[in-house]
């Protein structure tokens, strides 16, 4: 079981003037409402809380989120009202704990009103306090670590609703780590065949191609070095299951022909340098054609930056390079749990001149119009994936025009 003190450690290397006093309160309180409550694995209930509020430590959010992570289930699951929360520990928390309950409680209904009931509260949630929803992803991300010890038919139930509706929120706000992890986990119990068949597939390569990602990793280091080009570190990946698995049945090939199953990616100091280590990687292996994307120049609506190309690297191995500054590699893995700043006294409410949330009062009018649930949900899914169109004047201006945008 993780311990309460590694939890402070890691909130005060973000926050250096945390209350510690608040997250112990919150601790004690937890523990004292949770006892005798026991897991379907076994543990004590209290494991579940603070595994969130470790995962909501990891993502450096603030202490009052951290808090929240440890008191979320208590309303819940226990006979504690939100008043009490109110009293002990002040109304921002007790909010956020509210807005937590209400997500829960979903009414009976039909599996697909379920699921647009469950993200419609959230696309709510988000509008009124983005952390609610940031803790219900931490809560969700521990239940599908240990979702092995719930029965089979409930086992594919929650992965269903994670792959429809937690993953494409976690995608949605950035946070491309919670989301490949929601999506791993949710493969391996809703394709178990396929999952256990891949995972041989990658672990029977795995060896070879982290041995020759050093090697490419050390080249790349002393190719830096002789430019002059200020790298901050280099690090190298291997593609994760879920992502492999959809690229295979899209483009209908063999795990051989992934262009991205392996990458590497170089961290710098600056834009300058993003664009310079461009140029000697394509200098030193040949870049595969048309699989350059600049998301520096042209970001994401996620905030997602970076460069992407893939290129034939030693011995015709292909190999995916991402280039980016540190600060859109901290934004690429955590989203807007890095990009939101919370101010004292201030919920994390946004204003109308806020662009990273047009996106989400397009998505809340239009929840409101919809009542069909399969068109709410499918609306959903081609929003949370936009494909854009991008035009350019003579003068170099971008346009930035919706899908399916055509000239006249």
């Amino acid at each position: 079981m993780i311990r309460f003190e590694t939890i402070v450690e890691k909130v005060k290397q973000n926050h250096p003037g945390v209350d510690e006093d608040l997250l112990r309160r919150a601790y004690l309180f937890s523990a004292r409402e949770h006892r005798g409550q026991i897991r379907k694995s076994g543990e004590p209930y209290l494991v579940h809380p603070l595994e969130v509020a470790n995962i909501l430590a990891e993502l450096k959010l603030d202490p009052i989120c951290v808090a929240t992570g440890l008191l979320h289930d208590i309303v819940e699951d226990t006979k504690i009202p939100l008043e009490v929360i109110e009293e002990y520990f002040g109304p921002e928390i007790a909010h956020l704990v509210d807005g937590l309950t209400k997500i829960s409680k979903l009414d009976h209904a039909s599996h697909e009103e379920r699921q647009a009931l469950n993200m419609r509260k959230m696309l709510l949630a988000m509008v009124d306090d983005v952390r609610v929803v940031l803790i219900k992803l931490a809560d969700r991300l521990h239940n599908m670590r240990t979702l092995e010890y719930l029965p089979g038919e409930k086992r594919r139930r929650i992965a269903q609703e994670t792959l429809d509706v937690y993953a494409p929120i976690s995608h949605r706000l950035g946070m491309s780590r919670v989301r490949g992890e929601l999506e791993d986990l949710a493969f391996r119990y809703l394709e178990p065949e396929e999952y256990f068949k891949l995972k041989e597939l990658v672990e029977s390569r795995r060896k070879r191609l982290e041995s020759y990602l050093e090697e490419v990793k050390h080249r790349i280091t002393e190719m830096m070095a002789e430019s002059d080009i200020r790298i901050v570190y280099i690090e190298g990946r291997m593609k994760r299951l879920y992502s492999i698995y959809q690229k295979l049945k899209r483009q209908r090939i063999t795990i051989d022909q992934v262009y991205d199953l392996i990458a590497v990616r170089i961290i710098t100091e600056s834009v300058k340098d993003c664009y310079a280590a461009l140029g000697v990687i394509h200098h030193a292996w040949k870049p595969v054609p048309t699989r350059f994307k600049d998301w520096i120049a042209i970001p994401r609506e996620n905030f997602y930056q970076s460069l992407h190309t893939s290129v034939v690297g030693e011995g015709g191995q292909p190999l995916e390079v991402q280039i980016r500054t540190q600060e859109m590699h901290l934004i690429a893995e955590e989203g807007i749990a890095a990009h939101w700043k919370y101010k004292e006294g201030r919920r994390g409410s946004h204003t109308d001149e806020d662009e990273a949330f047009v996106w989400l009062k397009r998505l809340v009018e239009w929840q409101q119009e919809v009542k069909d649930s399969r068109e709410f949900l499918d609306s959903l899914k081609l929003d949370l994936y936009p494909k854009e169109v991008y035009c350019f004047t003579p003068k170099g201006k971008v346009i930035e025009l919706p899908r399916g945008a055509t000239p006249i």
